[in-house]
């Protein structure tokens, strides 16, 4: 059994897209808060976590509404193509607001932006295990990853390119071009993704060598095991721990980077590609790796990793180039969590529920994201600054503890009769 690079490829555009928005989420949204309109540190985290909130119960629902309609386009592209158009249109309308100083534009903008990711988010990412048989879903998530990745390094290049070194910068070029970067991406996966045709080819796949799949009966109730439920629920508490102390460095960083470090324009992007540029580089080994000693190893070899380089951040004082070895790592330990947990969880779902435990993945990463961005800000503001690595450190290890008691869902392809064949690609 050989992964289809190629289709693979093609289908994390999708994540692709996601991913790029987010980063320029992540970063451009909270100055836009404090240098424009003012807002303190507790207030920038609590509306930072609007959009984790919004996903918490929406995620779920679109997640499990696109397993059950049946389209020509598919299950999931529907909601792919209509969730990037409201985003992109909705989206360009934040530079607006924040040139023009209006506060109730940038809102409602942001709010309409953030709905319209919540319908199309679990769609795109269930869209994987959709059409790719259950053993080779770590090695098509490292391909997903990957082009998540390049979305988030594209825009970090660009906000490092386009934002220039001034106390209230022009934004608008930096969201155009990840609007168009969404748009081209989305288009290409709908010209080069049948979804219908590849997902029946899989399915026939996954019911032979997984006699629990049941797609005949797709609203039939079947009964988990307890062990199985418990490792999930441990997974889900994992999942929850790791989010809540990266998403704490990812939303602070460019704060804290230019209150701590006195850094100015967008360099505090640069550490944050040398992250995400060495996650692109491990993304394949790691989905290799995890192939051959497992997805829970390759997790918790991962959380040991991060847990060191928040460690290690900690202790920079003053910006030094040194800090990009500490994110490097950050960014091969992030990888090798993404690869492998999110296939976990779908390994114990029947392949007509992928869109339901999606949506579960995402309610545990998205309430760590809720409650981190709070926590920390509140931290950051009342306490110092240096709180975000301890905090992050912290929460990271309590992940590990959590890992460990996981039993189930690290499924294995097939051993390969050499070594050449791992990187064997169908056409």
């Amino acid at each position: 059994m050989k992964l289809n690079y190629k289709r693979t490829f093609f289908v994390g555009l999708a994540f692709l897209s996601i991913s790029a928005f987010w980063q320029l989420y992540d970063n451009i949204i909270p100055l836009i808060l404090q240098n424009t309109f003012k807002v303190g540190e507790t207030m920038t985290g609590t509306i930072m976590a609007v959009d984790n909130i919004l996903a918490l119960f929406l995620l779920p629902i679109f997640g499990a509404l696109s397993d059950r309609i049946r389209t020509r386009f598919g299950r999931r592209t529907p909601f792919i193509v209509i969730g990037t158009v409201i985003a992109v249109i909705s989206m360009m309308m934040i530079p607006i607001a924040d040139n023009n100083q209006n506060f109730i534009l940038f809102f409602i903008s942001l709010g309409v932006v953030l709905l319209s990711m919540s319908i199309y988010r679990s769609p795109a990412v269930a869209l994987m295990p959709d059409i790719t048989p259950k053993p080779l879903r770590s090695k098509a998530n490292s391909i997903i990853n990957l082009m998540g990745a390049v979305g988030a390094i594209f825009t970090l290049a660009m906000i490092s390119i386009l934002i220039p070194k001034e106390s209230s910068p022009n934004y608008t070029n930096i969201f155009l071009s990840v609007a168009i970067l969404m748009v081209v991406a989305v288009g290409i996966l709908v010209i080069t993704i049948r979804e219908n045709k590849l997902a029946k080819e899989v399915s026939s796949t996954d019911c032979t060598e997984d006699e629990e799949s049941n797609l005949d009966n797709p609203n039939e109730s079947i009964t988990m095991d307890k062990s199985v439920r418990r490792s999930l629920n441990f997974i889900f508490a994992s999942i929850f721990l790791w989010f809540t102390a990266y998403n704490a460095v990812t939303t602070a960083f460019s704060r804290y980077a230019i209150t701590v470090w006195n850094l100015q324009g967008g360099g505090f992007a640069n550490a944050l590609m040398v992250a995400t540029g060495a996650a692109i580089l491990s993304y394949i080994p790691i989905g290799i790796i995890s192939s051959n000693i497992g997805r829970k190893k390759t997790i918790i070899g991962g959380i040991v990793m991060m847990s060191i380089s928040y460690f290690f951040g900690f202790w920079f004082k003053t910006y030094s180039p040194l800090i990009n070895v500490v994110f490097a790592f950050t960014g091969i330990g992030w990888a090798a969590i993404n690869v492998n947990s999110y296939p976990m969880v779908v390994e114990m779902a029947r392949s007509a529920d992928v869109g339901k435990y999606t949506g579960l993945y995402y309610i545990f990463s998205m309430s760590a994201q809720v409650f981190t961005p709070i926590l920390s800000g509140f931290l950051l503001e009342n306490i110092s600054y240096r709180t975000l690595f301890p905090y992050s450190f912290v929460f990271s290890l309590l992940s590990l503890g959590t890992m460990l008691m996981v039993r189930h869902g690290d499924s294995k392809p097939p051993k390969r009769k050499s070594t050449l064949e791992h990187f064997d690609v169908e056409d």
